[in-house]
């Protein structure tokens, strides 16, 4: 079994690559069992850990554990960590351990710009980005893969992650610049993303801009939640996979408030990748995509990480 560290995992996993892999991963046939999910307690600490399996007609088989502990920022960790292994789906031996970290957070980044490449309008050029975490540090990247960003905004709880995390990226050639004010920054964006571990919303309706695309990947559990049920009002709203109505604090709240129900759900990544339902369909429309993570988006990133290194 081979063994792929953070850097060997990185190196195959380029958005240009890999977001249209995902594309042709939901696009084709895979096996995706729901998430195993367990509540973990020890010594005051408080996680959640997933399982997360999937297999392909391609012959790969895939599992990954995230451990995820909020509490990990006060004590200066990442909250967030994963480990992957890779099997062949014929036989079950095992083929390699990679990076789950960097696996997660590649394949997160890629599919919230796989969907704004339905949802966001073609022009969209300034990126809002909430959170300094690992999947928020790659957004520019996978995005501007698929739009034309140009203005980088970040806010983050603690602003001076934000300050921190603007100037790294203006470091590497953006115009990018931390902000407090979020409301005046989300009226201003084309893109508001969020990928943060937060449990109370961040983002209010009425703060979104006409034609503006509203992205929600950190939450994934009913208890995390990123937007009030506002921003679901008036919007087309898009799901990645169908397990995220049932999973998603954003959506549940939504439900409850009456601004949303499950009907109104316009289609899953699968729906749009596979041309089943349109995406965007007007520059002033509002979207919304919310994901809460899929196996079948790891085994397509881990496919590629395999598959490149033997190029």
């Amino acid at each position: 079994m081979k063994t792929f560290d953070a850097a060997r995992t990185r190196a195959h996993l380029a958005f240009d690559r890999l977001v249209p892999a995902l594309r042709e991963a939901f696009t084709g046939h895979a096996s995706v069992p729901q998430r195993h999910v367990h509540t973990i307690e020890s010594g005051g600490a408080r996680g959640t850990v997933l399982i997360m399996p999937a297999w392909s007609e391609a012959g790969f088989l895939g599992i990954k554990t995230i451990n995820i502990f909020p509490g990990n920022s006060a004590r200066g960790l990442p909250g967030l960590h994963a480990t992957y292994v890779l099997y062949d789906a014929h036989t079950g031996v095992p083929l390699a351990q990679m990076d789950g970290n960097e696996i997660t957070a590649h394949r997160t980044a890629a599919a919230s710009a796989l969907g704004a490449s339905f949802l966001a309008r073609e022009d969209a050029s300034t990126l809002l980005v909430l959170g300094t975490g690992r999947v928020a540090r790659l957004l520019p990247a996978a995005h501007a893969s698929t739009r034309p960003i140009r203005k980088l905004r970040v806010w983050n709880h603690r602003p001076e992650g934000a300050r921190t995390l603007a100037a790294e990226w203006r470091q590497a050639g953006w115009d990018a610049e931390a902000v407090d004010d979020l409301p005046a920054a989300v009226r201003h964006a084309d893109i508001v993303s969020c990928a943060t571990l937060a449990t109370a919303p961040l983002v209010r309706g009425e703060w979104l801009a006409p034609g503006s695309h509203l992205d929600l990947i950190g939450s994934f559990t009913p208890a995390m939640k990123e937007a009030e049920p506002s921003c679901f009002a008036g919007a087309r709203v898009f799901v990645d996979t169908e397990e995220a109505p049932t999973k998603a604090g954003d959506l549940l709240d939504a439900f409850s408030a009456g601004t949303l129900t499950p009907e109104d759900i316009q289609a899953t990544l699968t729906q749009l990748c596979r041309g089943e339902r349109p995406g965007r369909l007007s520059p002033s429309e509002r979207t919304v995509f919310k994901a809460v993570g899929s196996a079948l988006e790891d085994l397509a990133a881990a496919t590629q990480v395999w598959t490149g290194a033997a190029e």
